[in-house]
């Protein structure tokens, strides 16, 4: 049985003003491939040529961990994050990312929040499971809902494939 995304019950998906479900399964490569690449946000604009201008706020990083407060800039948006979720590679249980992000002020047409959930789990066969997910709030969410063709779809797609490629690479 695959796992799946543990939601915030005010980011559930089919409740929010946009969601987005991405999904590779690869073989040759496992979490521990994977993870690395992921969890450490300065890497992801050598991968994903969505995402840029990677920072941490108070002394953080390189490496994602729960709690950490990050910026980066992706689809437009300069979004502060903080991580909600991060359950690094062991053995038998899948290992899990998310980050609440925002960009705006609150109570503003401009204000948009989202929880961006990843999952990555090894399968039989040496294969990995990569799962991503995004749960969005907010007038920008409802634009870009209705936006075809869906940005956050494409986007979130060459953000699996770029990961896929570069922990492929890394492994060689």
């Amino acid at each position: 049985m695959l796992n799946e995304i543990f939601w915030p019950e005010d980011y559930l998906p089919g409740t929010t003003d946009n969601y987005v479900s991405n999904e590779v399964i690869v073989a040759g490569l496992g979490v521990a491939d994977v993870w690395p690449l992921l969890a450490t946000p300065a890497i992801w604009p050598t991968y994903y040529a969505n995402s840029s201008d990677v920072s941490f706020h108070d002394g953080k990083g390189p490496i994602l961990a729960q709690g950490d407060r990050f910026f980066f800039r992706t689809f437009g948006f300069p979004v502060e994050s903080l991580v909600t979720e991060c359950v690094a590679p062991s053995a038998g249980a899948p290992a899990r990312l998310a980050w609440h992000g925002w960009d705006g002020e609150l109570g503003t047409d401009s204000r948009l929040d989202v929880i961006h959930a990843w999952l990555l789990e090894d399968l039989s066969g040496g294969r990995v499971r990569i799962l991503t997910q995004e749960s969005q709030k907010g007038k920008p969410a409802r634009t870009l809902a209705k936006t075809q063709p869906n940005p956050m779809i494409n986007g979130h797609q060459q953000w699996l494939d770029g990961l896929v490629e570069a922990a492929r690479k890394a492994k060689k």
